[in-house]
């Protein structure tokens, strides 16, 4: 039975049935994987591995990742699958769900096919907990980055065709479009989670995919109908319906310093840290692709198309913990949003917290909360020591 006891002297800690908070010090003993207790205060004998100094958190769980270290998730080869799963933890991420954008139907579901087929192939690293697709069923008027030639109505028959390999998680759609809602309830009695995104929808279109079972908004303020006082939107739904859960791309790029702030207080306990990283993330600038459509990095700023749209982000998910603690967020609630919160959305309450029975999917955050060690199940697949 391998076991493993770690004790640190900031530690965030979800106690079964209480909030998440920040407990110092506190430990945390793995057996076989799994954590098996989790406390405040100093533990009896010594510990395997003492952090002195950072704080030791679940590992992140990202529900929107198209790419990374210059691979496109949607296309890539079994050696680009393999680089980017094995290196994620760099950022502290230890689940996620690469993202697929538009493409026509029958593309998307041969990416699914290739996906399946490369997963139980893939290095120890970062989970794989399914795929996020974000389109074809999107807005035209709301289209972003994504190729409009592609756009389409969600019919049952593409449905079907994109549930086939059972690996779907989390779908976006615009739930204004023909066949929206009927979609909506298959999806989500298929057991996918949907969000509403790259949307025109108004503030009553969007309720209504909540009532037909939407539980999250696509990157909150980004490709979709906003705030106004007698025309409210997508994002004015996310904020005051408490069954949705908007996503956020915490770069300060793609939502102002204050708009970050008002999604914050206007949605305790539902926001949920997402990098929308392109293939660029983690490279230097230069040109990189994003659903068989090129992009620029710059030196400064998020990944652009060709006409100067924002076209996923460089975003890492550790980074978006540190923005969110920048902008005066205690680290419970930062880190919350980047674990537990995106975990028990997308029906994995095994993952995302410090708690007994849960997974021991770890990571130790250092200066600026950048991950200096990252564990799945109990394995170190990222850094040094103590």
């Amino acid at each position: 039975m391998a076991s493993l006891l770690i004790t640190a002297d900031r530690m965030i800690m979800t106690p079964p049935g209480g909030p998440t908070r920040v407990v110092s010090p506190g430990y945390v003993r793995v057996v076989d994987g799994t954590i098996a207790e989790a406390g405040e205060g100093r533990p009896p004998g010594a510990p395997d591995l003492d952090l002195p100094a950072g704080l030791l958190a679940p590992g992140l769980v990202d529900l929107q990742v198209n790419g990374f270290f210059g691979h496109d998730m949607v296309d890539a080869d079994e050696a680009g699958w393999h680089a980017v799963v094995s290196r994620l933890p760099e950022t502290g991420v230890t689940a996620f769900l690469p993202t697929f954008i538009t493409a026509p139907v029958e593309t998307q579901a041969a990416a699914l096919r290739r996906a399946r087929d490369l997963l139980p192939g893939l290095p120890d690293g970062t989970r794989v907990l399914g795929v996020h697709l974000e389109g074809p069923f999107l807005s035209e008027k709301r289209k972003g980055a994504h190729n409009a030639a592609h756009l389409t109505d969600p019919t049952p028959e593409a449905i079907g065709t994109l549930l086939e390999t059972g690996l779907v998680k989390l779908l976006t759609l615009a739930p204004e479009r023909a066949g929206a809602l009927a979609a909506i309830r298959a999806l989500t009695g298929a057991g996918v989670l949907v969000s509403v995104g790259h949307s025109d929808a108004t503030a009553a279109q969007a309720a209504a995919a909540a009532d037909a079972g939407a539980r999250m908004v696509t990157h909150i303020f980004n490709a979709q109908t906003g705030v106004h006082h007698r025309d409210p939107g997508v994002a004015v739904q996310a904020l005051i319906d408490d069954r949705l859960s908007p996503g956020l791309i915490l770069d300060l790029h793609h939502v102002a310093p204050e708009v970050a702030r008002l999604v914050f207080r206007a949605a305790p306990g539902r926001v949920v840290l997402v990098t929308d990283a392109a293939a660029s993330a983690g490279m230097p600038p230069g040109t990189y692709d994003l659903g068989g459509e090129p992009i620029m990095m710059p030196e400064q700023g998020p990944p652009l198309r060709a006409d100067g749209t924002i076209a996923g982000s460089g975003l890492r998910l550790d980074e978006a913990v540190g923005n969110a603690i920048g902008l005066g967020l205690d680290a419970a609630t930062a880190v919350d949003a980047a674990t537990r919160v995106p975990a028990d959305l997308i029906g994995r309450p095994d993952l995302g917290r410090i708690a007994p029975g849960a997974a021991a999917d770890l990571v130790w955050l250092g200066p600026g909360h950048r991950a200096r060690a990252t564990w799945v199940d109990g394995q170190k697949v990222f850094g040094g020591g103590s």
